[in-house]
């Protein structure tokens, strides 16, 4: 079985708790059921053609991603009417990526949550996570 054969994200029809809110020529924006308890209106945005990573994307998938970031900022706005933004790829295992097909997180923040104005470097900028010096 190869990585597309199993990939949840070049099959997101087959899951009923994956919906697609927009979709252009090389992408969708993809929310997930089962991921809106804690971080509501949070989404993805994926290239339709499996692609591990972030920097295996074309010129084209590049700039659809953009589009549909817009157009993504734009309806969560308007229905969640969200505070600010944290946005962000992970890419390699060590970095928590662990479904292989690129992925662009957008994760609506929110003034009230627990953990407003605290981001990506608030967890890895921890002292705990220094590196041993060599």
């Amino acid at each position: 079985m190869n990585e597309e054969t199993k990939c949840p994200f070049c099959h997101p029809h087959e899951d009923p708790d994956q919906n697609i809110l927009f979709e252009n020529e090389t992408c969708y924006f993809l929310q997930h059921n089962l991921q809106q308890d804690v971080l509501e209106g949070c989404g993805v945005i994926v290239p339709k053609k499996h692609k591990q990573d972030a920097f295996a994307l074309t010129k084209k998938e590049w700039n659809d991603t953009y589009e549909m970031l817009q157009k993504a900022k734009t309806y969560l706005d308007e229905t969640f009417e969200a505070d600010g933004y944290t946005l962000g790829w992970n890419v390699g295992k060590v970095s928590n990526q662990f479904i292989f097909h690129s992925h662009f997180h957008i994760i609506p923040r929110y003034n009230d949550e627990p953990l407003a104005g605290k981001g990506v470097r608030y967890w890895l900028k921890q002292p705990e996570n220094k590196r041993p010096a060599k």
